[in-house]
């Protein structure tokens, strides 16, 4: 009695669940795979129904009972087999998708990138071609300046308006610099790292000592640049936040990647919650969406006991 309770209420629940299918088959746009499975539905829900009122068919229907029930699961079988069948072409169609997606987020996000390097460029052009010379023109106007007919008060504040100018100047050649690092294009990756971290080091603020065996090898220009910028951002973190007292940097060419690997013996952070979204900062999060653009990866691959290590690698499309 209870197994026949049970074949009861699971064919009921099986018509529910073909109700419920047939209904999403307009929303499927009536694919393929969807129909042959609710038709499955629908003939598991008659079979229970057959095997349920199997006990009180005559005895001279038993046999044809019996034998429709057995055709019943033979068609059943069929239909989820080509129903399967035709999900695994519908998940082929997916991967593709996503695969025509995800090569369509980076040529956006290589666009995004040359964009902003471009109006980098020209920002840092315009400061050093337009503001530069008004500059330096100012300069030269006050030190042509006669300082024996001017008071003794008066030449020390020409000296400190000559001195600012000189530090606008300078400040001037930094920001240009920092906006379009004419080393990276002319000179390289090595070169501009190796400058980058002079100017760092200059400050006293911490030791950086940098390893590379690329010597003046050159590589396409969005590599070099993102390389260069991911390198900055992951400097500017450490001094920002890691109380570091020294950074080391390696970067070198291994089978045709370029694998730079980033270590400083500062505070570190929290591992668990530094991996997830939400707390990164947008430097880490753009650094790795830059990488992934060249179809790199970067991670922070363990916690020292005192400070981090990081490695990116991003692949080389031409030596």
């Amino acid at each position: 009695m209870i197994t026949q309770y049970a074949l009861f209420v699971s064919a009921i629940l099986l018509f529910l669940a073909a109700v419920f299918v047939v209904s999403l088959v307009k929303a499927t746009k009536y694919n393929s795979s969807w129909i042959l499975l609710s038709t499955a539905l629908i003939f598991m829900a008659f079979r229970r129904l057959i095997e349920f009122t199997l006990p009180q068919i005559p005895e001279e229907y038993e046999e044809l009972a019996t034998s429709l029930n057995t055709w019943l699961g033979i068609l059943i079988s069929l239909l989820m087999v080509t129903a399967v069948f035709f999900v695994k072409k519908v998940l082929y169609h997916l991967f593709a998708l996503e695969g025509i997606r995800a090569a369509a987020e980076k040529r956006l996000l290589n666009a995004v990138i040359s964009t902003e390097e471009d109006q980098r460029r020209r920002f840092a052009k315009d400061l050093h071609d337009g503001l530069g010379p008004i500059l330096s023109s100012v300069k030269m106007s006050l030190s042509a300046l006669n300082t024996q007919n001017i008071a003794q008060n008066n030449q020390e504040i020409l000296q400190n308006t000559i001195f600012s100018v000189n530090e606008a100047i300078t400040s001037l050649k930094e920001i240009s610099n920092n906006l379009s690092p004419h080393i990276l294009e002319n000179f390289g990756l090595v070169k501009a790292i190796n400058s980058f971290v002079s100017k760092i080091e200059q400050t006293g603020k911490i030791s950086i000592i940098f390893t590379s065996d690329l010597a003046e090898n050159r590589f396409e220009s969005n590599t070099e640049v993102i390389i260069y910028r991911s390198l900055c951002e992951l400097v500017n973190n450490t001094l920002k936040h890691a109380q570091a007292s020294r950074i080391d940097i390696d970067l070198n060419l291994k089978n045709n990647q370029l694998v730079l690997v980033y270590i400083d013996n500062g505070v570190g952070f929290d591992n668990d919650k530094s991996v997830r979204p939400e707390h990164q900062g947008m430097g880490l999060h753009n650094l790795k969406s830059r990488i992934e653009s060249l179809n790199g990866h970067f991670e922070i691959k363990k916690q020292l006991p005192k400070g981090i290590i990081a490695e990116l690698v991003a692949p080389l499309k031409n030596l």
